[in-house]
């Protein structure tokens, strides 16, 4: 036999073998892939039902944090007018200080049954409804407990009924609230 004989016959027995063991592995490759294919649709079932509970989870988190924006943005427009509309009350409060001023001196002046002092009052009346429908109120002083949450004394004066002390005995400037929050003290004499 020749060398190349030999060496073909080599060959064709490792390519036998080669075959062989193909066929042998290629059962086990076939029950591999059989078995990954089974698995396959209900691992592919669970792992779609885990991406969608995830993307739920995301949609949930994404709408809560939308609604909390619009909620704020609401929340913070409120309070921007509620801050125009208070400074626009704080600057009409020496007109309304002077309006009732005018009462006062009219009433002073002209008589309590003048024409004038209705007209007068008339106009500060007008003026203190419409703050008031905005949310202004007068802080009631005069004959009250004197109170620093409420009140700021300007002077004390000496009474003679003891009942009187420590009270406001006279009003120097009206105190206002704005919606239940104070935007000016009330300027008073208490009582000593």
């Amino acid at each position: 036999m020749s060398h190349k004989h030999h060496k073909n016959m080599n060959e064709e027995d490792e390519q036998k073998r080669a075959e062989k063991g193909a066929q042998a592995e290629a059962p086990e490759q076939a029950a591999q892939e059989t078995a990954q294919q089974a698995e396959g649709p209900e691992a592919e079932v669970e792992t779609l039902k885990a991406k969608l509970e995830e993307s739920k989870n995301d949609y949930l988190r994404l709408y809560a944090d939308f609604e909390n924006f619009r909620r704020h943005s609401s929340e913070d427009r409120l309070k921007l007018i509620g801050t125009a509309s208070a400074d626009l009350i704080k600057g009409m409060l020496p007109v309304l200080d002077d309006c009732e001023r005018a009462v006062k001196m009219t009433a002073e002046t002209a008589g309590e049954d003048s024409p004038l002092l209705e007209g007068v009052n008339l106009i500060y009346n007008k003026l203190l409804e419409y703050l008031k429908g905005k949310g202004l109120a007068i802080i009631e002083a005069k004959g009250k407990d004197f109170d620093t949450d409420l009140h700021e004394a300007v002077a004390q004066f000496p009474v003679q009924d003891e009942a009187m002390k420590g009270k406001v005995f006279d009003v120097a400037q009206t105190g206002y609230t704005l919606n239940g929050e104070i935007i000016r003290h009330a300027k008073v004499v208490v009582g000593i």
